[in-house]
């Protein structure tokens, strides 16, 4: 008979998302925060004048990022047209980081509006950046549920940062880029 062998995946940093999320404790907006300079954990890729890139503090995958409004809301129908403008600009250049820091195969990007197609943050819209790589669903996720995810944050994060703010400075010596902070 074969033995059933219980492997233990140590993942430290979900452990504040699962007391909370069982707790029902509403917290303040971290995106909110992290536009007035409340940055504890060091995940703001870049800030633009109406919109940002955050890494997700709780990624699918490694380089897992989020791009946001400045404006607070769940509706895409109550953001500006310039927050609009620049969430697609920050895209295109969140696209092209991540291709030259983290080399994936592919990406995955959506928009959740409500808790029921997924939405773990409701009331500030964000537009998710995952990317994929040929394999990365293997039979850990398949026949333990569970998700590697192979590179610490914070490593990633300066990886993206450094692309990022590259590729910024090289379309504006170009004069294809002209919202530098």
């Amino acid at each position: 008979m074969w033995e059933k062998v219980l492997r233990i995946l140590w993942a430290p940093w979900r452990i504040d998302y699962i007391e909370k999320a069982k707790s029902g404790e509403k917290e303040p907006c971290f995106l909110c925060e992290s536009w007035n300079g409340i940055d504890k954990d060091k995940l703001v890729v870049y800030r633009g004048k109406q919109s940002m890139i955050i890494m997700n503090k709780y990624p699918y995958n490694s380089g897992h990022v989020m791009i946001c409004p400045k404006t607070h809301t769940a509706e895409i129908s109550e953001i500006s047209l310039e927050e609009r403008i620049e969430i697609f600009e920050l895209l295109e250049l969140s696209i092209e980081a991540l291709r030259e820091a983290i080399k994936p195969h592919g990406f995955n990007i959506g928009i959740n509006l409500g808790k029921i197609a997924g939405a773990g943050l409701e009331d500030h819209i964000h537009i998710h950046v995952v990317p994929r790589w040929a394999g990365d669903t293997n039979f850990m996720f398949v026949t333990g549920n569970s998700k590697v995810i192979v590179e610490d944050i914070l490593n990633t994060t300066r990886k993206i940062k450094e692309k990022l703010y590259a590729i910024i400075e090289e379309k504006i010596k170009n004069k294809e880029y002209s919202r530098k902070k």
